[in-house]
């Protein structure tokens, strides 16, 4: 159950990620950022309030509001990059990293122990999300947002998967207050580029929303396995954004995109099976 929860985590991130990217192309990423962690804020209450919590410790607001400003500082960036037409780039970059660090500190520092297939399984997802982004062809400023982004990523789902599974939702809701809090300097500088029709603000307050969503799913799915594991199959969202490309956008793939993705399915059967 646990591996499906992050795997859902994962789709959801990378439509978010794909429309994120639409969206930041037409209006200032900055208002895509913003916008976005207010919709996020207003479903993680929302879902917070319908699943009740057994206690809510201090402990697990702090590490929720933790894991909100790594996501501020990741989306910040992200967007960013993802405003410049590197999605190919910044995306994988960005969980590339964000898994090597996330990986580390959950085997060094919090003491995962994964096993043989899992470990495989980890091995196998770095350079196919490496892959996924092309093999790192197009360096500059997508790469350089998207390293930017991975610390940001790494402080995120560790964080969060601090958090006792007795607190419910809450972590999740701290962190969207967090995250908005953490923006809220950003906004200001580009506060002229905040005035958005109707319907672009919708978009945005719909993409966070979706980025809520997948952070619960994550919470839900690090409460029932290794947190190692659950960080690694919901960063597998880089292949998505690939995928609607091309379908949605007629882009090309290239052969190492090609084998990337299939080696981002052989690391999910590795990683449910580890």
């Amino acid at each position: 159950m646990g591996a499906l929860l992050a795997l859902s985590s994962a789709v959801v991130y990378g439509i978010v990620d794909f429309a994120g990217g639409l969206l930041s192309r037409h209006i200032h990423h900055a208002a895509v950022t913003f916008f976005g962690q207010l919709g996020g804020l207003l479903l993680a209450c929302a879902a917070a309030l319908l699943i009740p919590a057994d206690t809510v410790h201090t402990a697990d607001l702090l590490w929720g509001a933790l894991s909100g400003v790594g996501s501020g500082v990741a989306m910040r960036f992200l967007n960013r990059g993802l405003s410049r037409g590197a999605m190919s780039v910044v995306v994988p970059v960005s969980a590339v990293t964000g898994v090597a660090l996330s990986v580390l500190c959950g085997v060094l520092v919090l003491g995962d122990r994964p096993g043989a297939m899992a470990w495989l399984g980890i091995a196998v997802t770095v350079p196919a999300l490496w892959f996924v982004s092309g093999g790192g062809g197009s360096a500059g400023k997508g790469t350089a947002d998207g390293l930017l982004a991975s610390a940001g990523v790494a402080v995120q789902y560790l964080a969060l998967g601090q958090a006792a599974s007795a607190s419910g939702l809450w972590p999740v809701a701290a962190g969207r207050v967090a995250a908005v809090l953490v923006l809220l300097p950003d906004a200001a500088r580009h506060a002229r580029r905040l005035k958005l029709p109707p319907g672009r603000c919708v978009q945005a307050l719909l993409i966070g929303a979706g980025a809520a969503l997948g952070l619960v799913l994550y919470l839900l799915a690090a409460h029932r396995q290794l947190l190692a594991v659950a960080v690694v199959l919901a960063s597998l969202y880089p292949a998505l954004p690939v995928i609607l490309g091309l379908a949605l956008l007629h882009e090309r793939i290239s052969r190492r995109q090609a084998l990337g993705l299939l080696g981002a399915g052989a690391a999910t059967v590795l990683l449910t099976l580890g």
